[in-house]
């Protein structure tokens, strides 16, 4: 069954609109992709985003840039 990708944005959106940042900011923080991520930071940039979704552009960049970076780990 596929995955609709949408879906994610969709939900962290529906938190915006209702008002609750802070949930928002905790999905956003563990977000699944960078695709989701630039859906989510597309809609929040759209004519008509409150207020809350123009403050959530910093948190869904910082992220973007966390979840581009390679991966460090230590060796066995």
């Amino acid at each position: 069954m596929a995955r609709n990708p949408n879906e994610w944005t969709q939900k962290i959106m529906a938190l915006v609109k209702v008002g609750n940042v802070a949930g928002a900011t905790a999905q956003i923080r563990v977000a699944p992709t960078v695709a989701d991520l630039k859906r989510l930071q597309a809609a929040l940039a759209a004519p008509g985003a409150t207020a809350a979704g123009r403050t959530l552009q910093t948190v869904v960049a910082e992220q973007m840039v966390l979840l581009s970076a390679p991966r460090l780990h230590r060796s066995p």
